[in-house]
Formats: structure tokens, sequence, C-alpha cells
């Protein structure tokens, strides 16, 4: 079992190697999600950058985390509301928590603008000794979800 250091770890390692902020965050849960590192790093690929390099939406690291969820909790049926309103949900607290780290910030642009460092909120980030705010960024949304999934486990 990969412990959450190990796995913010991995998507840190992801990002040193060239893969954007989606790509890192979702290439950490791959071994959970039953599918291969090739195929989270193909499907997350236009994500990084606020899409497509653009700066000008979603960050990437929450679009990786949101992936990681939708994969861990999918919603395949079209005709159950169900499933679909439990992963709405789960998402959308995972962009709660996010949000309350960074200041609110969701867009790549403002998020690179406000340059966030480390603080109490990133144990992750600090215990690897992370100054870049992407890097932070990856590791933190790694956190958020890997505690995340140790919550709905224990429901």
């Amino acid at each position: 079992m990969i412990t959450n250091i190990q796995r913010c770890k991995l998507a840190n390692e992801y990002h040193h190697q060239g893969y954007n902020c989606a790509q890192s965050v979702i290439g950490a849960f791959a071994d959970l999600a039953g599918i291969t590192k090739e195929q989270a790093m193909a499907v997350s690929g236009g994500f990084g950058g606020g899409v497509g390099g653009s700066h000008e939406e979603l960050c990437g690291a929450i679009s990786g985390g949101v992936m990681a969820l939708s994969l861990l909790y999918p919603h395949l049926d079209g005709a159950n509301p169900d499933t679909k309103r439990d992963l709405y949900k789960i998402t959308k607290e995972f962009r709660k928590r996010y949000q309350e780290i960074f200041g609110g910030l969701t867009q790549c642009i403002a998020l690179l603008k406000a340059h966030p460092g480390t603080s109490e909120k990133t144990p992750a980030a600090i215990e690897l000794g992370l100054t870049s705010h992407c890097d932070i960024m990856v590791v933190t949304a790694v956190q958020i979800v890997d505690e995340m999934l140790e919550e709905l486990k224990a429901n």
C-alpha cells in the first residue's frame, strides 16, 4: 500500500519529469484507479497549464484531482442519478478544500500570480521541502484526494 507521502512524492517526481500538473496528480492514483501510468498521462495531457497551456482555466492540479476521484467513484450509468450526485458531492468537496488552502483561487493564472507557498495546510509539501508554487499545488491536490479517500473508506 502506497502511503500519502509516497503518493505525493510520486506526483512531484512526475512533475519534475516534465508531466503537467493534471498528469502528475492523476498519475499518482493510476494504481488505485486500475489504469496504467500511460493511460493516466494520455487522458490528462491537455489539462495542464489551465487547459492547453493557456493558464486561463482551471488549475491542472484540480483537474487531475477531479479525474482521479471520477475514476475511483465513477458515474457510469446515465440513468442512475445517485452516482452522478455522489460524484459531484465528492468533487465539489475536493475543490472546496483546495480553495480553502489556496485563498479561494482555482484559475491557473490567478494561482500563478498569487505564487502560493507552503503553510500548515500543506504538510506534504513541507515534508518534501517544496518551494515551487506548482509543485506545492500538485502535491497538495494529491494530499487532499488521498485524505478524502481515507475518509470515504471510513464511512
